[in-house]
C-alpha cells in the first residue's frame, strides 16, 4: 500500500510560511539558539503549531536552510565541469564558509548534525559533504590538493573557520587562505 501526503490546507500552509519567515529573522538576530517560543509568537501562532510543523529545532533549521542547501549542492554539481578542479574546489569551499556563517551557532549545529545520523540535518549535511568530496577528488587527481585530505576534513575545516569568525576572529578570509595553503600539494 502506498501512502501519499495530502497537500496542506491553506491555513496550515500560511502558518508554515509564517513560521519559516519568523525563524529566519530570529536566527539572523539571535543565532540558531533563538527562542522557539519567540518564533511562534512572532509568527502569530501557538507553540503547538510550531511543533506540529517542526518537531525539533533542527527540523525547523533544516526547513529554513533547505533552499540554501539545494543551491550549494547544485553549485557543486556545476563546478564539477570546471576546467580547473582546484579553482572549482576553492570556489565551493568559499560558498560553504559563507553558508556556515549564515547564523551565529550554525557551524556548531552543522558539525553536530553530520555526526548524528538521527538528526534532521544529517541527510543535507551528508549530501553537502559528499559533493565536496567529489570536488576534492577532482582537485586531488589534478595534483593540486594533498592526497591525504578527506571530504570530512574539508567540512571540519570550513566549520572551524565559521566558528572562529563568530567567536571574535574577524578575518575569515585570512583563515581560509591559511587552510587552503595547508591543503595544497605546494604552498603558494
Amino acid at each position: 500500500m502506498t501512502t501519499t501526503q495530502r497537500p496542506m490546507r491553506a491555513d496550515a500552509r500560511r502558518n508554515y510560511e509564517r513560521l519559516l519567515a519568523a525563524a529566519r529573522d530570529a536566527f539572523a538576530g539571535h543565532g540558531t539558539e533563538a527562542s522557539l517560543e519567540d518564533i511562534a509568537r512572532s509568527a502569530e501562532v501557538g507553540i503547538g503549531t510550531l511543533y506540529r510543523h517542526f518537531p525539533t529545532r533542527r527540523a525547523l533549521l533544516e526547513a529554513v536552510l533547505h533552499d540554501s542547501m539545494v543551491t550549494l549542492n547544485a553549485r557543486a554539481h556545476d563546478l564539477l565541469d570546471s576546467p580547473s578542479p582546484e579553482e572549482a574546489l576553492l570556489t565551493w569551499l568559499r560558498l560553504l564558509v559563507t553558508h556556515a556563517t549564515t547564523y551565529r551557532g550554525l557551524a556548531a549545529t552543522l558539525m553536530g548534525s553530520i555526526c548524528d545520523p538521527d538528526s534532521e540535518l544529517y541527510g543535507s549535511c551528508a549530501t553537502v559533504q559528499g559533493n565536496g568530496a567529489k570536488l576534492l577528488a577532482g582537485a586531488q587527481r589534478a595534483g593540486a590538493i594533498r592526497p591525504d585530505v578527506t571530504g570530512a576534513d574539508l567540512v571540519k575545516l570550513v566549520n572551524a573557520i565559521a566558528w572562529a569568525s563568530e567567536h571574535g576572529e574577524d578575518d575569515a578570509g585570512r583563515l581560509f587562505d591559511l587552510v587552503v595553503n595547508g591543503l595544497r600539494t605546494r604552498a603558494r
